[in-house]
């Protein structure tokens, strides 16, 4: 990647940092994801307000680093709209990106600034883990998710 475009990544993940999107709980709620990285302290709860499959509103509340903080603004900006199936999608993409380095053009979109993740491999956890979060969401999943298990 260009030293440009790291730049813009890094400003982009800032902005998303300082300034999260939907960072509130989410009134009308039905579907609620617990993320929680035990290595560092990431702790964050996405809401989904789901009809039928689709994902209608997201929000997260909670606390962590940057990385963790931008990924989960992004990830609650994104699923908007789309359906269960299309936000597992999305999550197999961003952990291939994130994990690898590889970016699949085909519906990344704004996640692309997270590709440089792969470098800092202890950073992998803090980005996917509102994913982690969202997915079980969508599935309807009970109790709280961890990235004890990620691989990096």
């Amino acid at each position: 990647m260009s030293e440009d475009l790291d730049d813009l990544y890094q400003q982009v993940i800032l902005d998303h940092c300082k300034s999260p999107r939907n960072f509130h709980t989410l009134e009308g709620a039905n579907r609620k994801g617990e993320g929680y990285n035990p290595l560092c302290g990431d702790n964050y709860t996405v809401f989904l307000k789901m009809n039928g499959d689709t994902v209608e509103d997201a929000a997260f509340q909670g606390s962590g680093c940057c990385i963790s903080k931008a990924s989960a603004s992004l990830l609650t900006s994104i699923i908007k709209g789309k359906s269960k199936a299309e936000v597992k999608e999305l999550f197999k993409k961003v952990h291939t990106m994130v994990t690898t380095g590889e970016v699949d053009d085909e519906g990344v979109g704004k996640l692309a600034v997270f590709a440089g993740v792969h470098k800092f491999p202890a950073r992998v956890k803090c980005a996917i883990l509102s994913w982690h979060a969202a997915v079980a969401a969508v599935e309807g999943q009970d109790g709280p998710v961890t990235t004890e298990n990620e691989n990096t």
